[in-house]
């Protein structure tokens, strides 16, 4: 993403918790930032990027104090749409505004450029945004007010994690039915029962490989879970799925 913005003409400052992370960046024209601090008085626009509610927590903690008014912060992150509607709330008391914009697409689509942005925010601030965004967006779309965003996303990854369920699901049924595995995958490739997701979980060994992917994927369910039903259709499409890729005990009734 800070690539792409780089390619698009922006002046770009970075900081990362590994400075060098930030090499290449700083090799092809961008500015480093000390500190988070730093950053945030330098910039006008500043994307969050990290795992978590509690990263972007503290990463908020020190940007809000120094961004000038007028400026726009914007979580890239997946996390809780509650913690945005907070951050947004002390944003505001300083004059700034917050989007929520988790992305989609990994780094494929950002490398690329056709990431889908998902916003949570006021038309204002989506459009104070929206030219960096470009630089790396394929879709961005304002979905409604601060959280918005967030409450798409996870249930767009949840959805991709149920699809995946259900490729599983699909499969193995088909083994049961003396079905070859490999023929019934290439025939589902060419047939109404396709989706993104079980052409990803077609192409795996066996659901352990994708245990990488699926951390996150069950980050984004278990956040449906508080945001709704933690029983909710999507969770039990998903679960046995992700169950059998991070090897964990399935609950007992």
């Amino acid at each position: 993403m800070a690539e792409r913005m780089l390619a698009a003409g922006h002046e770009l400052t970075v900081w990362a918790r590994r400075p060098e992370t930030a090499d290449d960046l700083a090799a092809k024209g961008a500015l480093r930032a000390a500190s988070v601090a730093e950053l945030g008085e330098r910039c006008n626009h500043v994307g969050v990027c990290v795992v978590d509610d509690a990263g972007v927590t503290e990463i908020c903690a020190q940007l809000l104090p120094v961004m000038k008014p007028g400026s726009v912060l914007v979580i890239h992150s997946t996390i809780l749409p509650q913690t945005c509607e907070r951050l947004a709330a002390e944003a505001e008391k300083r004059g700034i505004a917050l989007l929520d914009a988790p992305v989609s697409g990994g780094g494929a689509g950002a490398t690329a450029g056709t990431l889908t942005v998902m916003c949570g925010g006021s038309e204002a601030a989506f459009a104070q945004a929206l030219p960096v965004m470009e630089s790396f967006a394929g879709k961005a779309v304002l979905l409604g007010p601060v959280g918005s965003g967030q409450r798409a996303k996870i249930v767009n990854n949840a959805l991709m994690a149920a699809n995946m369920g259900l490729a599983h699901a699909a499969l193995s049924l088909g083994e049961e039915l003396d079905i070859d595995r490999g023929a019934l995958a290439d025939l589902i490739r060419h047939s109404s029962g396709r989706s993104f997701g079980f052409e990803v979980y077609a192409r795996l060994p066996a659901p352990a490989a994708f245990a990488h992917g699926g951390k996150l994927l069950r980050k984004d369910v278990d956040l449906l879970g508080t945001i709704t039903a933690p029983d909710n259709a999507l969770a039990r499409a998903a679960d046995p799925f992700l169950h059998a890729a991070l090897n964990e005990t399935e609950p007992t009734a």
